[in-house]
């Protein structure tokens, strides 16, 4: 119990309630014959083949299922989801035909924190909640049913930790993200801490230039504006900190990051005062980590292109095709839809988030086509992607 609400952070037990529904929408028999012979797929002219790590991560089929098991639980009662519960429009859109409504993002009705009450049921996305957020929801006191990803709880516990010893929490990710968002507000439970969130090793290499004094404390407060605890002072706020990370963002450069950061701190105090000043754990998501190496072994195996399926706001998909397009063409679709023809493919260019389309995608004759999937897409999903490539490609 926390105030006048109830917070549930494990299965119903309904499990085999939900199942059929959950394999109905989600399950692909075509993925599976795919995944037995060796993740490859042979169609005619087309060779397609999968990476080893794709779809879902353990947390996302953990968030869903107990979104599924919470409507079973209560079918009469007002349900809400806080956010979308992961990055995936079909998912999404599933829930609200469920009757689950959505109390912000793109999915919102208009209805705040403020219209719900004790009879109500909200659901805590697997990104999870601001402090500020999960204090009003206690304030309703609704019955709550917390989703969060173990992995994220991991980095927040990190941050709880850096705070608590006085050390400002430094962010690798995207400062409007729903899950930097929440780990940037565990920082704020102590009166002493402090947040601040790097975009990548660019910007955190202006954080870099400040610690060893080569700052400009007005442009600094401007550049990070957005990305910083209220009151923020880069003159004192940086003397001691730790690292941490939005789990989708790319391992690799977290790691960089927090190298960067660890030597610009030894630059500026000496190799054995830095000690005292710099923190940093793993806390990179192992789904993450898993579904990067994947890609990077499938783009080693000589493929012509590289589809990668998943939601276009999805951080952890933007990284795979990030990853990907440095060795061979890479379309980033959301659904089968964007296949349009042999002749043309809708897609998210990248960087950005321009959607654009891409004329003669699909080579005549022999074509090895590598295929991948953010941790939020359902392997139904990447099933019609699959079997819209293989159609069009009969008629081109």
């Amino acid at each position: 119990m926390t105030g006048k609400n109830r917070i549930i952070r494990k299965s119903f037990g309904l499990k085999g309630e939900v199942r059929p529904l959950l394999e109905a929408d989600y399950h692909s028999p075509l993925i599976e014959q795919i995944k037995q012979h060796d993740y490859r797929y042979q169609v005619g002219r087309l060779t397609i083949l999968l990476a080893h790590e794709f779809g879902f991560c353990y947390g996302v089929d953990r968030a869903i299922e107990y979104a599924y098991e919470t409507r079973a639980k209560f079918p009469q009662k007002r349900i809400f989801l806080t956010n979308e519960i992961i990055h995936n429009p079909q998912v999404n859109a599933r829930l609200r035909e469920m009757g689950i409504r959505f109390l912000s993002g793109p999915y919102a009705e208009g209805i705040s924190v403020d219209d719900l009450g004790k009879d109500d049921v909200v659901i805590i996305p697997a990104f999870g909640t601001t402090t500020r957020e999960l204090a009003g929801l206690d304030k309703r006191g609704c019955t709550l049913v917390d989703t969060t990803c173990g992995s994220v709880m991991s980095v927040w516990r990190r941050v709880e930790s850096y705070s608590r010893d006085g050390f400002t929490s430094v962010i690798h990710g995207k400062y409007d993200h729903e899950e930097t968002r929440a780990t940037s507000s565990k920082a704020l439970q102590y009166p002493q801490g402090r947040y601040l969130i790097v975009r990548d090793v660019e910007q955190a290499g202006k954080v870099c230039d400040y610690i060893e004094g080569r700052g400009e404390r007005s442009v600094f407060l401007r550049e990070f504006e957005k990305a910083c605890s209220p009151g923020f002072d880069p003159d004192k706020d940086l003397e001691r900190i730790g690292c941490a990370n939005q789990t989708t963002m790319l391992s690799s450069e977290s790691l960089k990051i927090a190298d960067r950061l660890e030597a610009a701190l030894i630059r500026r105090y000496g190799d054995q005062e830095a000690k005292k000043r710099f923190r940093h754990f793993d806390t990179i998501c192992s789904a993450t980590q898993d579904r990067q190496n994947a890609i990077l072994k499938l783009a080693g195996t000589g493929i012509d292109f590289m589809i990668v399926v998943g939601g276009y706001n999805s951080s952890n998909t933007g990284h795979l095709v990030e990853i990907a397009m440095k060795h061979c063409p890479v379309y980033h679709v959301n659904d089968a839809e964007c296949i349009v023809s042999a002749k043309r493919v809708r897609h998210k260019k990248a960087p950005g988030t321009e959607i654009i389309e891409t004329a003669d995608w699909l080579p005549a004759g022999e074509v090895k086509i590598g295929i991948t999937a953010g941790a939020s897409t359902p392997n139904r999903v990447i099933e019609a992607v699959i079997q819209r490539i293989i159609k069009v490609s009969e008629v081109a």
